[in-house]
């Protein structure tokens, strides 16, 4: 029997007015999207500059010079498309907004090339060297963003010019590579257009797309290692010194795709892979990719992943490393490595109808994701690290990756672009549905419409998930007068029951549910009528989460959550050398709702003990004193606001104290 996934429900429709996410959604239109086309311009004092536009004005001959930045700069201008039309779809259509867009598309279009090859370090700096170095030239995954802006702007839009310019490329693509003689072989050595090529697919209904997606998933490890027997000139052993001793894991090419086993090299090429893998087994049917897909998945989340959704351990490479290695000051953590997690975790749970993939893809929209962004939307995290402290953030070190302040911009500026275009698509997160049944997956107050077996629902949500665990959900059919006097129509309402939520209550019109069935962490509502009121009660309270022992760096130690929320201690709430703290987990901790602290929080006290300084005085090095412990009541605030106030250390994870 074929498996039919659930759909999301349209931007457009989905309109989200949130508490807690309504200023980071703002903040997309009104600061985010104008500071990085400012950024995209080199108009921002003291940033890096990005050189971006004027490659693509060189490119197109209307300017002079040779090409600046990073081989795969034009993917920072792709994805500030994507969040425009992300942000046209979900907060209404803006004139001067979409103006902007259409000079930049047009732009785009005068920089591609007459037979359709669109990319501007190829174009300006080396015409003759199209294609030649898949493992790090980034074509396929520059071509990849520069698709998913446009199946974006389309959808959003209507609009078919920039559609063209890259179903043009994608010709290009699609007749370069391939499995038959007289084609190229190989593929991508960063992921990233396999998933764009399925969506763009999806909006043409042009089959090569598809099957090149496939064939790229298909040759991927198999036989001799392209990017071993792959030549490249000097030139290429001189910008990218660290691939000597190249090893076929970083770019997920060890082994045929069916047959891996563990997440393993640069965490985003990997998240972008299976993200893409998940689709084609979907479209394919594809049962052994499937499988796949939950093997990875499960190594990832169960062995290999941050208690915030952070992926990828070690800073060099920024890659995975071995099972139960999660070291809290140096890991790399990427944001657009949990945006890549929340992409492939959506698709499997669209697939699976299996609650507990959004657990996941909501632990790193919470954390990780939110706190790559600075709360006025002008500085950004690339490094999400979990214990900070600043004076050894030092440079020509193991930690010169971690930065204790975020950063106006980056020579290598791919997650800014990324939170903005994931914060502006959140709707797509919130719902799935098929035929019959509307699934919700998170808890964000909004107000959508969706048929369930042909008949119109409006669906409001009102979330206080996450100050007291209470959602109401109101669904109300919308058809004639005559229509509503029908009772029961058998639609159905899935709820997500996350897997951390210990102890709920379900009112459906006013009566409690006695002892609901749950299936997969969804509970489901059968046979709505013509108006239905729902209210979620969640216990939301402070809970203490231990690693497994064989995470060496928590070993002893404990963290605080509260619903999908990571808590960490501040600087600028506890004081400096946070690591000489202790917290005491026979005490209940004590939450207080700040209003005016870091735009309105629930923060955590929690009683402890800290390793005082008395007897170390002298500032002698080493001694044969007895630590003295002082009674201490730390404070915790969520580690998605961690560094929006003074500069400071920061920690997650903090030793628990242990009474005999």
């Amino acid at each position: 029997m074929e498996r039919v996934k659930l759909e999301s429900i349209p931007l457009h429709a989905v309109h989200i007015q949130d508490s807690f996410w309504d200023k980071y959604i703002r903040l997309v239109k009104d600061v985010i999207l104008p500071y990085q086309w400012d950024t995209l311009n080199d108009r921002v004092e003291g940033a890096q500059p990005s050189h971006c536009i004027k490659n693509f004005k060189i490119a197109a001959g209307e300017e002079n010079g040779e090409f600046q930045g990073a081989v795969f700069q034009d993917t920072d201008l792709a994805k500030w498309l994507e969040a425009v039309a992300f942000t046209l779809a979900s907060s209404g259509r803006d004139e001067k907004l979409e103006k902007l867009a259409d000079e930049t598309i047009a732009l785009i279009g005068r920089a591609q090339c007459e037979d359709g090859y669109l990319n501007t370090y190829y174009t300006i700096q080396e015409p003759d060297r199209r294609w030649t170095n898949l493992k790090e030239g980034h074509e396929l995954y520059t071509a990849g963003h520069m698709i998913e802006a446009a199946v974006a702007y389309y959808q959003a839009t209507g609009k078919k010019e920039f559609l063209e310019i890259v179903s043009r490329f994608a010709d290009v693509i699609c007749e370069k590579f391939g499995p038959k003689e007289g084609q190229c072989h190989g593929y991508p050595g960063h992921p990233e257009v396999e998933l764009a090529l399925v969506k763009l697919y999806r909006v043409t209904k042009e089959k090569k797309y598809l099957d090149t997606a496939k064939f790229f998933i298909d040759a991927r490890g198999q036989g001799g290692n392209y990017f071993e027997e792959e030549e490249r000139g000097e030139k290429y052993k001189q910008i990218f010194p660290e691939f000597a001793g190249y090893q076929p894991e970083y770019s997920q090419s060890h082994l045929p795709v069916r047959e891996q086993k563990t997440a393993e090299g640069h965490a985003v090429r990997a998240v972008y892979l299976y993200s893409a893998m998940a689709d084609l087994a979907y479209e394919y049917q594809d049962k052994e990719l499937e499988k796949a897909c939950e093997t990875l998945w499960n190594n990832m989340v169960q062995k290999r992943m941050y208690i915030t959704g952070g992926i990828g351990s070690s800073g060099l490479l920024e890659r995975f490393t071995t099972d139960y290695d999660l070291p809290n000051d140096r890991n790399y953590s990427e944001s657009c490595a949990s945006i890549g997690l929340a992409m492939f975790g959506k698709r499997m749970g669209d697939m699976t109808r299996d609650a507990s993939y959004a657990d996941i893809v909501e632990q790193a929209l919470y954390n990780t994701v939110l706190a790559g962004i600075a709360m006025d939307g002008k500085s950004f995290f690339y490094v999400n690290p979990l214990e900070v402290w600043p004076d050894n953030c030092l440079e020509r070190t193991s930690l010169e990756h971690v930065k204790p302040v975020r950063q106006k911009w980056f020579g290598v500026a791919c997650c800014p672009p990324n939170i903005a275009r994931t914060l502006a698509s959140l709707g797509q997160y919130v719902y799935g549905k098929d035929e019959e049944a509307l699934y919700i997956h998170l808890y964000v107050s909004n107000e959508t419409e969706v048929k369930m077996k042909g008949r119109p629902y409006k669906v409001k949500m009102d979330s206080h998930y996450l100050t007291d665990g209470t959602v109401k959900i109101l669904a109300e059919r919308m058809n004639t007068a005559e229509e509503k006097t029908e009772n029961r129509i058998g639609g159905k309402i899935a709820l997500r029951i996350p897997g951390y939520m210990k102890k709920f209550r379900i009112y459906r019109n006013g009566e409690k549910l006695e002892n609901p069935i749950i299936q997969k962490g969804y509970l489901l509502l059968e046979n709505l009528g013509n108006r239905e009121e729902i209210t979620l009660k969640f216990e939301m309270k402070a809970r203490f989460v231990r690693a497994n022992p064989k995470v060496r760096a928590d070993e002893g130690r404990v963290a605080v959550m509260r619903g999908p929320l990571v808590y960490c201690l501040e600087e600028a709430d506890n004081g400096s050398n946070l690591s000489s703290g202790y917290i005491d987990t026979q005490t209940e901790p004590e939450e207080v709702y700040e209003p005016n602290l870091l735009g309105g929080i629930v923060s955590v006290k929690l009683k402890g003990k800290r390793i005082s300084m008395k007897g170390w005085e002298d500032g002698s090095l080493y001694g044969e004193r007895k630590p003295v412990f002082e009674d201490t009541v730390w404070k915790a605030v969520p580690y998605c606001n961690w560094g929006n106030r003074k500069t400071g250390e920061m920690a997650v994870w903090i030793k628990e104290l242990i009474k005999n």
